[in-house]
């Protein structure tokens, strides 16, 4: 009934500066080891020099011959540095690693302030339903409690299949039109991958994503609970609320839903979510459409509709 949500690729910033300030370690380490190799060539060639071919050898500093006083020299100095790559930069340098702290409270306090919104959110529509429904009670004449018609609304194969890697596996453009008219005005219940096949939410309808995720942030005006119960509390106050998937929800809803209401596609399909099996004692059929294929139809289908006996 609806369409997979695609994802955008993202240039991943963090990763860029990673992978640069890890160039520029290794240029340091480069520049460190050739500094060394440096020495040791040079160092071979003063000595070979003064001592082999005894250049400078009348010449001292502080009574020492000139070549090991430079080659002390050179020695500190190499010796600072490695001090500098390994000890006062190590890792990826005290800057890096500072500003790294502070990307990582700045997530965490953008996370917190979702959470606030998100929350504030919640009981914000929750509030407004309760305020409706006291207002109904505070009313004389008039029926306090609406009854809630819990209606789950499905499309499925012939061998219960109604979807693989959270998408449909057929497209029906009756089917598509049919949820939209039943459905609009309403509240719709569904679970978070449900949700997040939409590539946008719906319009015209009040969403309910059940999930388990307690940092769940859905886009503004979705309600986000953590059981079906707490989603049909919530929805109460309309006359007809509607299940939309997935499978477990199904399954779960169809201990408090009083109607059915299925697209029934007459092939068997290969999937990895199915609905679960209906149980005649239980259910009645009050109503069947049965259509052929056609150009915009690739199979054959019926709508029918169940009761709750």
């Amino acid at each position: 009934m609806f369409g997979k949500k695609k994802k955008k690729p993202l240039i991943d910033q963090e990763q860029l500066e990673l992978i640069q300030h890890a160039q520029k370690r290794v240029r340091q380490k480069k520049g460190l080891y050739n500094h060394f190799i440096f020495f040791l060539i040079i160092g071979t060639c003063l000595i070979i020099l003064n001592l082999v071919l005894g250049f400078g050898s009348d010449f001292k500093i502080l009574n020492q011959d000139w070549f090991v006083i430079v080659l002390l020299l050179w020695l500190l100095m190499l010796f600072y540095h490695f001090i500098r790559v390994y000890v006062t930069h190590k890792f990826m340098g005290s800057e890096w690693e500072k500003k790294q702290i502070e990307k990582l409270t700045a997530k965490q306090q953008e996370r917190i302030n979702q959470l606030k919104e998100g929350f504030l959110k919640e009981e914000k529509l929750i509030a407004q339903s309760e305020a409706f429904n006291q207002t109904k009670e505070s009313t004389p004449f008039i029926e306090t409690k609406p009854k809630s018609n819990l209606t789950i609304i499905v499309a499925a194969g012939e061998n219960n299949a109604i979807g693989k890697d959270n998408t449909l596996i057929w497209h029906l453009t009756n089917d598509l039109k049919r949820f939209k008219e039943l459905t609009s005005g309403h509240h719709i219940i569904m679970g978070r991958k449900t949700f997040e096949s939409f590539t946008k939410p719906l319009p015209n309808r009040t969403h309910i994503i059940i999930t388990r995720q307690k940092d769940y942030v859905a886009p503004e005006g979705v309600i986000v609970v953590n059981s079906l119960a707490r989603a049909i509390e919530i929805a109460k106050k309309d006359s007809q609320p509607f299940i939309i998937g997935g499978g477990e929800i199904y399954k779960e809803a169809l201990l408090y839903a009083t109607k059915i209401e299925m697209t029934r596609v007459h092939h068997d399909f290969e999937a990895d979510t199915f609905f679960p099996e209906i149980d005649e004692a239980i259910w009645k059929v009050t109503n069947t459409i049965f259509h052929e294929k056609d150009k915009e139809h690739e199979y054959e289908y019926s709508f029918i509709t169940y009761d709750k006996r």
